[in-house]
């Protein structure tokens, strides 16, 4: 297990040393408006990769699960740190549109940026294991690299965990900026190990649609449908479920009228 833990670390740390020689290049060679996209293509790339081969790992080489955590929050932090600006979400890049950060047809592009990352991701993945560098490598390749049944529980109860998970992730997204500016990407990692830990055995804690589609849609077991219900409807109900609870219905119910401010400031000019 050891020689296929090392093997997966390898892989993985080929991987982000791609990726980000992709971003550092074009952030040098390309025109602000073109860089975005590549950043969405090479960081989505990233993650994507990363989570299929620590997923195999985790199925095939028996980690424990003080090890599987322990990769999960790490390799996390590092994606945190090189990702930049770039969201790997389309949930996300839908968000910053309807608050009116940005054009729909860039967001569009965003998104079939993100996609297109995570079908190569595929590929890749396909293609590295197929090299037999590992033990598990080798016995995947040998069931034409597939998986089955990504979830451990129902649809419904994968679709609940997909959206507490989606739910979660998002407060402490909307609260990070409270934290010390060291303290935000440990903070954030932690978080999501441990949706991770409380969801993962029901649906494998993705709660981020693009991400499911590269590692979970390809497996057996469950229809395209069922897999549309509980990876892309699951996160999209969770944060806005969590929007609406912390920007309109607390403050409602805590009796803050953000039409107040405004007239106060008009009688005051």
């Amino acid at each position: 297990m050891a020689s296929d833990l090392w093997v997966s670390l390898a892989v993985t740390g080929t991987v982000v040393l791609l990726s980000e020689a992709t971003r550092r290049a074009g952030a040098r060679l390309l025109p602000d408006a073109g860089w975005i996209y590549l950043l969405e293509a090479a960081s989505t790339f990233q993650l994507c990769s990363c989570t299929h081969e620590f997923k195999l790992l985790g199925e095939s080489a028996g980690l424990g699960l003080r090890l599987g955590l322990t990769l999960c929050f790490f390799s996390t932090v590092v994606h945190l740190l090189t990702f930049r600006e770039a969201t790997c979400n389309p949930i996300a890049v839908v968000e910053t549109v309807l608050r009116g950060g940005g054009r729909a047809a860039a967001a569009a592009l965003r998104i079939t940026c993100q996609f297109a990352a995570a079908v190569a991701a595929q590929s890749f993945a396909a293609a590295v294991w197929s090299l037999g560098l590992s033990d598990v490598h080798v016995r995947h390749a040998k069931f034409g690299y597939r998986c089955f049944d990504p979830m451990g529980g129902t649809v419904l109860e994968a679709a609940a965990a997909e959206v507490g998970c989606a739910f979660g992730i998002q407060a402490a997204v909307m609260c990070v900026h409270k934290l010390d500016e060291k303290l935000r990407v440990p903070f954030i990692a932690a978080v999501i190990t441990s949706l991770v830990y409380l969801g993962g055995s029901i649906s494998g804690a993705m709660f981020n649609p693009v991400l499911a589609f590269s590692v979970q849609f390809p497996c057996s077991g469950h229809t395209y449908l069922e897999y549309c219900f509980v990876y892309w409807l699951g996160p999209v109900l969770g944060v806005s479920s969590c929007i609406l609870l912390f920007e309109k219905i607390v403050p409602f119910l805590s009796g803050k009228n953000t039409a107040a401010p405004a007239a106060q400031k008009q009688k005051t000019h």
